[in-house]
């Protein structure tokens, strides 16, 4: 994940501000495909001062399983590369790895998912807070699987 600046905080709602090009990378689009999103009003964003965008979190929260690949038949293989279908996109919160588990928190939108899996899993998969995972629903179980 590319290394962030200080992010911005809205006064109101104390909501992370992205630069253009850092949600354009969570978002893997183009930075000209951002600014036509917004120009078409497809994606919320903050005017600065100086009249530049700033992009909620929230926003790129509710696109990112959109847009995690390119093409409609790209989204359509990262879902079924697993044969389950119940798959939620989100950013991980927290990853608290203690013995042989670990507890690992995702939001997705504005609710947050909470699984436990094991230790050597979460290593493995080297999750880290903020990336983007997906949580696989399988019965009465939630798995972890990074995007």
């Amino acid at each position: 994940m590319a290394k962030r600046s200080t992010p911005q905080r809205r006064q109101d709602a104390n909501e992370e501000l992205l630069k253009l090009r850092e949600a354009a990378l969570e978002l893997r689009v183009s930075f000209p495909t951002l600014k036509q999103w917004i120009y078409k009003r497809k994606i919320r964003s903050v005017p600065t001062v100086g009249g530049h965008h700033r992009i909620p979190q929230s926003e790129v929260d509710r696109l990112l399983f959109r847009t995690t690949a390119r093409t409609s038949p790209e989204r359509n293989f990262v879902r079924r590369r697993v044969s389950g279908r119940n798959q939620l996109v989100g950013r991980i919160d927290s990853v608290r790895v203690s013995g042989l588990l670990a507890e690992v928190v995702l939001s997705i939108g504005d609710q947050q998912i909470t699984s436990i899996i094991t230790a050597s899993s979460a290593r493995e998969m080297n999750l880290k807070t903020g990336q983007t995972a997906a949580a696989l629903i399988k019965a009465t179980e939630v798995m972890i699987l990074r995007v």
